[in-house]
């Protein structure tokens, strides 16, 4: 089971609990075949049912100095 300090999300946090019950093999994850578990749908670490969303480059930009300007603090704080 991975560090749990290194678990960002909770769709991360998924794949490692599905990786977890698989014995730590992503190939057995695949192979899954416990339709029933409400984890399912999510064990390739992707939600899929999230539509993908183009960005446009400003939008990009945007984030992206929004996640450096969090990263910063977050350092600060440390």
């Amino acid at each position: 089971m991975p560090d749990t300090h290194l678990i960002t999300s909770p769709i991360k946090a998924i794949r490692a609990k599905c990786l977890d019950c698989s014995g730590d093999s992503a190939k057995e994850v695949k192979l899954c075949t416990v339709e029933t578990c409400a984890l399912h749908p999510f064990r390739f670490g992707k939600n899929p049912f999230h539509k993908g969303r183009k960005l446009t480059e400003q939008e990009k930009r945007e984030r992206a100095e929004r996640l450096a300007k969090w990263r910063e603090e977050q350092k600060q704080e440390a």
